[in-house]
């Protein structure tokens, strides 16, 4: 029987892991940053810039689906451009990740050590 460690681990084979200091490096360039947190986590803090699509439904969101308005976000608009996703320890973002290059985008990042990594590095958090 599999547990979610095993999935994590499984989705983390199959992405790549980036570290804070190339997040900051992408992210100057433009790259976009999904935090898939719920919103009250999201809301008691951030990297700054990032945008909150919740784990949920971000497959659903990719494609414009009903339950979220029909509406597609402008960070997840173009699958061939890398695309960051962090959580509260990485483990939600690298199966988020996972799911996306599932979904046909080209490259879809995980913040190792997500949010909590970022904030004990002492790096600007946004509320």
């Amino acid at each position: 029987m599999r547990t979610v460690q095993d999935m994590v681990a499984e989705a983390k084979a199959r992405i790549r892991e980036i570290g804070p200091d190339q997040l900051r490096e992408m992210q100057a360039r433009g790259v976009p940053v999904v935090d898939v947190r719920e919103p009250g986590e999201f809301a008691e803090g951030h990297i700054p810039g990032a945008v909150n699509i919740p784990r949920g439904v971000l497959e659903f969101e990719v494609d414009g689906h009903p339950a979220v308005n029909c509406v597609r976000d402008p960070a997840l608009g173009h699958r061939d451009q890398p695309v960051i996703l962090n959580c509260r320890s990485g483990a939600r973002s690298a199966m988020a990740a996972d799911a996306l290059r599932q979904l046909g985008f080209a490259e879809p990042l995980s913040l190792a050590g997500g949010f909590m990594g970022w904030a004990n590095a002492g790096l600007p958090v946004e509320r």
